[in-house]
């Protein structure tokens, strides 16, 4: 790394990382990126026209490929060789890691929601949890750069759980599909109301990247930069600043401090050599996902911070949430053996049932106290290994059910906001490492009543929805046989929680610990709380928001 003279190293080229890189260039600091996983070039590895058929097993998800043969994860998954994690006894947990350039920003759903005044502010309304130490008003023009950005297509609604952006701001949204038509004029029969979902999936031109042309599915990537993705988009824009230099296999072992306690950079391991370096920085930039940003500041032990970096307030591992989640579906009679055409649009729902009850909340009506969304499937979609249904017989008896089955089927899978507890958090396994010698997180986990009951909720809202568009549910599971495991939604956040005081955060509002005033975390880690609302564009707002002021803070030399 000899002949480039940073000011501030990122650990991390996802979200929070690769904005923070793209506005810290843009400004005109120099930069240099660790990534643990490997270099990846979706332009040319993006298998974005292979079809299922053309496939092992027909593209089916399979213990080292979770979501299928094509999925743009090419390394990473649940499990990740030589890089193992525990859980406590008692606790089931999930942890998802990427493992290349880009991070999860590669095979991400793009769901783009904004979080609201409720969301930013759920103590205050319930006593539950945490605030955020700002107000949606601090951080909506953030939100309109951030889209604009990106490209976020989608509608502004009017609801009270989908805040406005600004004129001209949002792309287009695609037109309906039948079967979400069908969903729309059921669930407003119950008073219910579905709309366009917001996604980072362009409908126009921007910049150097291409509109999507509706022909393959987002989860294999994008080569022409539509569906959104760091690699597209973010870290090319820094890298042609001339200010961003990007060294990937590097996995980051610990933040270095000198004997006053004060960060002096990091020390990581080149998995290719394993080999392990010290590189100095005067400003670090934690984006490395919420768990493995907090197992770096609990490894990252000294004289000077006995329990680990950045944790005077011992929140750092704590207050480890993620979206709950639970499905339902069933065959819609009125959609069997419709006309076939083409409905794979931008691959995930066109329309979703935003959160309806802030109401009802208000007036005491519901027995849970923070709300949840359905994302919305059912379409002609490309045929993989599984044929779903109670089918009998064989032949052209069975060839002709299946023919009728196919689009028949329609999904609601909710995705709802957790409240952190204190059986949910990560500490470092005291026996178990990694090759490289490194700790590993040990997760302990518990969903509480509030999610159960949202759950339940939720499941019998959907069932309503389905009988009245004449589809036959069978009984409802459990709220505990229901619901996802944690870590499965792969939106967990809050393990380096920000907040006004130090005495129970990690972090400011800028993501600056308190500790330590030149590390920085800006990853989901510093999430207050978990909103229903997929948890990637709030990261990518904030890491903007708080990466300009870190460049004001460098350009004043405050740092």
């Amino acid at each position: 790394m000899s002949g480039f003279a940073h000011d501030v190293l990122v650990v991390g080229s996802g979200a929070g990382g690769a904005m923070a890189a793209y506005e810290l260039t843009r400004q005109g600091h120099k930069v240099l990126m660790l990534e643990a996983g490997r270099n990846y070039d979706p332009r040319t590895e993006t298998p974005m026209f292979r079809p299922n058929s053309a496939a092992p097993l027909m593209g089916a998800s399979t213990p080292d490929k979770d979501f299928g043969f094509y999925d743009s994860t090419v390394d990473g998954g649940w499990q990740v060789p030589d890089e193992p994690y525990t859980t406590a006894e008692g606790s089931e947990f999930l942890w998802w890691r990427s493992r290349m350039l880009g991070g999860r920003t590669n095979h991400w759903g793009r769901y783009s929601l904004r979080f609201s005044e409720h969301d930013f502010k759920g103590k205050s309304r319930d006593g539950l949890g945490a605030d955020w130490p700002f107000d949606y008003d601090d951080i909506a023009p953030w939100y309109d750069k951030t889209e604009a950005l990106i490209g976020v297509c989608g509608t502004n609604t009017g609801l009270d759980d989908m805040p406005p952006s600004s004129d001209g701001v949002l792309q287009p949204p695609p037109v309906p599909r039948v079967p979400e038509l069908l969903i729309a004029a059921a669930a407003k029969k119950h008073g219910i109301t579905a709309v366009p979902m917001h996604r980072a999936v362009l409908t126009r031109p921007l910049d150097e990247r291409a509109p999507c042309f509706w022909a393959t599915p987002c989860g294999h990537g994008c080569s022409i930069g539509a569906a959104f993705q760091t690699t597209t988009s973010l870290l090319p824009m820094a890298q042609a600043t001339g200010n961003l230099r990007i060294v990937t296999d590097a996995m980051v072992k610990t933040v270095a401090t000198d004997d006053q306690g004060k960060v002096t950079g990091v020390v990581y391991v080149d998995k290719k050599t394993g080999t392990e370096r010290e590189q100095g920085a005067k400003v670090v930039v934690l984006a490395a996902s919420a768990c493995e940003t907090a197992r770096i500041l609990l490894n990252s032990k000294s004289h000077s911070h006995p329990d680990g970096l950045a944790n005077s307030s011992g929140q750092v591992g704590r207050n480890l949430m993620d979206s709950t989640g639970a499905g339902l579906s069933a065959l819609v009679p009125a959609l069997m053996n419709r006309p076939r055409y083409n409905e794979d649009g931008h691959t995930a729902n066109h329309l979703f049932i935003p959160w309806w009850g802030h109401e009802a909340h208000a007036n005491g009506e519901l027995d849970f106290p923070r709300g949840y969304h359905f994302e919305l499937g059912g379409r002609f979609s490309e045929p993989g290994a599984h044929v779903s249904g109670n089918l009998q017989g064989y032949g052209t008896a069975l060839k002709r059910q299946v023919r009728a089955h196919y689009g028949a089927y329609v999904s609601f899978s909710l995705r709802g906001e957790m409240l952190p507890n204190e059986h949910c958090y990560m500490d470092i396994d005291p026996s178990v490492t990694d090759k490289w010698g490194i700790p590993v997180p040990r997760f302990h986990w518990k969903w509480s009543q509030h999610e159960l009951r949202q759950v339940a909720h939720g499941l019998k809202t959907a069932k309503a929805i389905l009988e009245t568009m004449g589809a036959t549910v069978d009984e409802l599971p459990t709220p505990e046989e229901a619901i996802k495991k944690g870590g499965e939604i792969i939106h967990e956040v809050g393990t380096t929680r920000m907040g006004d005081s130090s005495r129970d955060s990690v972090t400011n509002q800028w993501g600056q610990t308190w500790d330590c005033p030149n590390l920085f975390v800006m990853d989901g880690g510093v999430f207050a709380s978990s909103p229903h609302k997929n948890c990637t564009l709030t990261i990518m707002t904030l890491a903007m928001r708080n990466s300009a002021w870190l460049a004001d803070q460098l350009k004043a030399r405050r740092l």
